[in-house]
C-alpha cells in the first residue's frame, strides 16, 4: 500500500517518520510546497528571527528522507485530488497514485480586509522566507506596529522590543490572545508587554494601511492615525482545505475528521492545523493549532494503517515565549466558568480552569513544573475535581 502525504511542515513528516517507525515497508511520497527543507514553525517568531540559524529548525537533516526510504519532494504544489483513480496532480502535472492519501496541509495567514496589504515594509510571518525577509529588515526599523494579539504577535513583539524597536499591538478583540487563554493569563502577559515599552490597543482594528510605495502608518476603526515603518500582520490563520472541498469531502472548520482522522473518504486522512475532529476532552468539533497536536494525530494516523488502531485521548497542550515569561497551557479552557488564581513563591502563576466541579485546563506563566503536573493530571481517565485540588491545597502532585 502506497501512502501519498500533501504537506511537509511538521504534522506531514511526523506521519512519514512515524509510518517507518511502525514497521510500514511500502513506498511513501511526502510532497511539500516550499523549496527548504522541512523545519518547524514557532520558533520562526522566536529565536530564528534573533539569530537567523536555520540549521537549528530543521526538522530533519537532509539524508534522513533518503535513508528512511521517503520520497521527499519539495517545490511540489498539489492542485487536485481524484478520488476515483485515486491520483493527486501536481501543478507541473505530476501525477502521484495512492492507495492512502494524508492531508496534512496546514494554514495560512488570514489578511484583514483592508487595502495596501502589498506595500513594502507590509509583512507577514508564516514560513521560513518570510522570516529570513523580516530579519533582513529589522535594522533598519525604528516602528513595528502588530495587527493581531496573539501568539505570533506578542512573540515578535518581545523581540522586536529587545532591539530596541518601537511596537505597538492592535488587537480587535477586548484583550489580547482572548480565542486561546484565560482574562487572567492574558492580563498578565499584557502587564510584561507594557512594562517591557509595548503599547497596547485593544477594541479596535486596522481600518486603512498608509503608504504610497512603502507603509508609513495604520489608521484605526477609532480614527487613530499610528506612524510605523514595518507592520507585521498576524491576524490569524485559515485551514488549508480547499483541496479538499474541491475533491469533494466534507469541509467546515476545516476538513472533518472522525475519532481516527479519518476523512468522508476511507481512503484520505487529514490531520493538524487542517483539520477539525473530535475532541475527547471537549467533547466538541476541535481545530488545533499546535505542534503536539499534529505530533499525535501523525502517530495515531501511522498506526491505523499499520494495523494497530488505538482511540486518540491525546491532551491538548502549548507554550509559547512571552519576553521572559514561559506561557504552558494543558487542555482547553473553552467552557470555563471559574478559575482560581496562584502565584507560586517561585514568582509563577497557575490557573486552574474549571467547569462546573471539573477541572479542565491549567494556564501557567513561568512555572513549568506545575505544567508537567497539569499535564499528568488532566490524562488521568477520571479526572479531577475543584474539591479534590482544595482538599490538598491545589499541589498537583498529591493527586498523582
Amino acid at each position: 500500500m502506497g501512502v501519498v502525504i500533501i504537506g511537509a511542515g511538521q504534522a506531514g513528516v511526523q506521519v512519514a517518520q512515524s509510518l517507518r517507525q511502525e514497521g510500514f515497508e511500502d513506498s511513501i511520497a511526502l510532497l511539500g510546497e516550499e523549496l527548504d527543507l522541512p523545519y518547524m514553525r514557532p520558533p520562526l517568531s522566536k529565536g530564528f528571527i534573533a539569530d537567523g540559524n536555520a540549521a537549528k529548525i530543521s526538522l530533519k537533516p537532509e539524508g534522513f528522507y533518503a535513508k528512511s526510504n521517503i520520497e521527499f519532494l519539495r517545490n511540489t504544489k498539489v492542485v487536485s485530488i481524484d478520488r476515483t483513480e485515486q491520483i493527486v496532480v501536481a501543478l507541473d502535472g505530476r501525477q502521484f497514485p495512492y492507495d492512502h492519501l494524508v492531508l496534512a496541509t496546514g494554514s495560512r495567514n488570514a489578511a484583514p480586509p483592508v487595502e495596501n496589504l502589498d506595500l513594502d515594509g507590509v509583512v507577514f510571518l508564516r514560513t521560513l522566507q518570510d522570516a529570513i525577509k523580516i530579519r533582513e529588515r529589522l535594522d533598519h526599523v525604528q516602528n513595528a506596529i502588530v495587527i493581531g494579539g496573539g501568539f505570533i504577535g506578542l512573540e515578535f513583539a518581545g523581540m522586536a522590543r529587545k532591539r530596541g524597536i518601537r511596537v505597538t499591538i492592535v488587537e480587535a478583540m477586548s484583550r489580547i490572545m482572548a480565542r486561546a487563554v484565560t482574562q487572567e493569563t492574558s492580563e498578565r502577559v499584557a502587564q510584561t508587554h507594557q512594562q517591557n515599552g509595548v503599547r497596547i490597543l485593544t477594541d479596535r482594528y486596522a481600518s486603512a494601511i498608509l503608504g504610497e510605495d512603502r507603509v508609513s502608518g495604520v489608521a484605526l476603526s477609532d480614527g487613530t492615525v499610528i506612524a510605523g515603518d514595518l507592520v507585521l500582520v498576524a491576524a490569524g490563520v485559515k485551514p488549508n482545505s480547499e483541496l479538499a472541498l474541491d475533491a469533494g469531502l466534507h469541509v467546515s472548520n476545516g476538513i472533518e475528521v472522525d475519532e481516527q482522522f479519518l476523512t468522508s473518504d476511507a481512503s484520505i486522512s487529514a490531520l493538524g492545523d487542517c483539520c477539525c475532529f473530535p475532541e475527547p476532552t471537549s467533547n466538541s468539533r476541535t481545530r488545533l493549532e499546535s505542534v503536539q497536536a499534529a505530533t499525535d494525530q501523525a502517530r495515531a494516523i501511522a498506526r491505523r494503517l499499520c494495523g494497530r488502531p488505538e482511540p486518540y485521548q491525546a491532551l491538548p497542550w502549548f507554550w509559547s515565549d512571552q519576553g521572559d515569561q514561559k506561557l504552558q497551557i494543558a487542555g482547553l479552557f473553552t467552557g470555563a466558568d471559574s478559575v482560581e488564581v496562584l502565584e507560586r513563591d517561585t514568582g509563577g502563576t497557575t490557573i486552574f480552569c474549571f467547569a462546573g466541579d471539573n477541572l479542565i485546563a491549567v494556564e501557567t506563566i513561568n512555572s513549568p513544573g506545575d505544567h508537567m503536573a497539569a499535564r499528568k493530571l488532566l490524562s488521568k481517565p477520571r479526572g479531577t475535581t475543584k474539591s479534590a485540588l482544595s482538599s490538598v491545597q491545589y499541589a498537583m502532585r498529591d493527586l498523582l
